[in-house]
């Protein structure tokens, strides 16, 4: 929903050619930091059949002993495989897993519009599964940790509440319990924080599109996400750079991929924005058999932390846990990734060690 800053932050003020070459070297340099030369390790990047289409997959990490951290991206359609720099650290203590879901990335990019067949909440469900199954065979792991995020942690919800065999735990950030709860008040919020902000622009477009998701458009979501990450400035600006060094930096990718990944979240919204505007986590269900975490940015104004907070207090599960990280918002894993994997080892790796 950001691209467009991405690409006038890119040009203005400089020649195109000096923007493209700064970009192949910084690519460059990336790619060679993130090398994995550990004999032990292993560095995947390929298509495999999941639900019956080709989907991409990364496998990424310094020892194949360690265990498997499957990440579920958020968006919809919205890859982080651009953000596998900010996960570096991480690839000496987990196996990590990203995957571009059917309508994504270069998911999107290989099959393309027609190809990516029926694009659901139950369908990425099942290609989840799928996923998850065959990584267990692949990787020789009897489960794995499954991390999901922002839209991804909706579907990923349903994914653990399903196959609590395959997975030591589910791991929610940017925890999304929908926005149907709270939605009228949410709305007048939203408005009051621009019109103090001095936003007219924004608290304008807010309230002609109105508080009533089920009339909105794809460009309505877009329009109410970009004000609502805007009435944050800090988190705004915190974000902003975040996706334009990730997107326009991301070893690998080409012009091409940038704008498969622009395409594919606009492709992806089409068809999943009448599901995200009546998921309602509560309805879905609270009760889990297998441990649940929950790290939130403590200033998440996107998926809102005091209604993540409501979620999981009614969560019930074998065990649960939940904690805010400082000084993020939306993307905390990648604005705050040295803190939210000092979490990740004092609360979750140690499962694996004794199950």
């Amino acid at each position: 929903m950001l691209w467009w800053i991405l690409i006038l932050v890119c040009i203005v003020g400089t020649s195109v050619a000096g923007v493209l070459i700064h970009r192949k070297l910084r690519q460059s340099f990336l790619t060679q930091e993130l090398r994995v030369i550990s004999p032990l390790g292993i560095e995947e990047e390929r298509f495999i059949s999941i639900g019956g289409i080709e989907q991409w997959i990364s496998i990424r990490g310094e020892d194949r002993l360690n265990p498997v951290l499957f990440l579920i991206h958020g968006g919809p359609g919205s890859s982080y495989a651009m953000f596998a720099p900010h996960l570096k650290a991480w690839e000496r203590h987990f196996t990590i897993v990203q995957w571009d879901q059917r309508g994504a990335g270069k998911t999107f990019s290989r099959m393309g519009p027609g190809g990516c067949g029926e694009i659901s909440m139950r369908r990425l469900t099942l290609d989840a599964i799928e996923l998850a199954e065959n990584l267990r065979t692949y990787l020789q792991k009897e489960r794995l940790f499954l991390l999901a995020s922002s839209f991804g942690s909706t579907f990923g919800v349903q994914v653990a509440q399903s196959r609590p065999d395959l997975f030591y735990a589910y791991i929610g950030t940017d925890q999304n319990v929908g926005m149907v709860r709270g939605r009228v008040e949410n709305h007048h919020q939203l408005l009051e924080r621009l019109r103090t902000m001095g936003m007219i622009e924004g608290s304008n477009l807010v309230e002609r599109i109105g508080g009533d998701m089920n009339v909105w458009t794809p460009r309505d979501f877009k329009t109410v996400m970009h004000w609502t990450m805007k009435s944050d400035p800090k988190g705004f600006r915190q974000t902003v750079k975040l996706l334009r060094d990730s997107v326009w930096f991301a070893p690998g990718w080409t012009l091409n991929d940038i704008y498969a990944f622009v395409k594919g979240m606009d492709f992806s919204l089409r068809d999943l924005l009448p599901e995200i505007v009546r998921y309602d986590a509560w309805k879905q269900s609270t009760r889990f058999h297998l441990p649940v975490f929950i790290f939130q940015g403590e200033d998440d104004v996107v998926t809102l932390t005091a209604q993540a907070q409501s979620y999981f207090a009614e969560i019930h599960a074998p065990a649960k846990y939940m904690e805010l990280i400082p000084n993020a918002g939306h993307f905390a894993m990648f604005l705050q990734p040295r803190v939210f994997l000092e979490k990740l080892l004092a609360n979750v790796r140690p499962l694996a060690d004794v199950q």
